[in-house]
């Protein structure tokens, strides 16, 4: 299983590594007031990614807090059942007739 870990892993390197290597152009990233960024497409997708990743971290920051505080429970309120209402009647049972014909088709 380790070494299939370690084939994986390789694989994934040098594939990631062949599209480093075919994307090396210069790609040109405009910003406001006309500025502009001029790297190689390599950078300019590395720099999306990243800014992707951080921006989906800072989205998560309020929750993961809310989660230490309530001391690892994501609502305390949601962790104890709802008490069932004492006038509650059972559910009915399904019957065979209330569901769609299922037909069999063997090989």
């Amino acid at each position: 299983m380790k070494y299939l870990l370690w084939l994986l892993k390789a694989a994934i390197f040098f594939t990631l590594f062949a599209f480093a290597l075919n994307n090396q152009q210069d790609a040109t990233v405009y910003f406001f007031f006309g500025t502009s960024w001029r790297a190689p497409l390599v950078l300019v997708l590395l720099a999306a990614f990243t800014g992707g990743v951080v921006v989906g971290a800072l989205g998560m920051l309020p929750g993961w807090w809310r989660r230490r505080a309530n001391g690892g429970e994501a609502d305390p309120a949601a962790a104890q059942p709802a008490p069932m209402p004492s006038s509650a009647a059972p559910l009915a049972p399904v019957v065979a007739t209330d569901l769609p014909a299922v037909r069999q088709h063997g090989l």
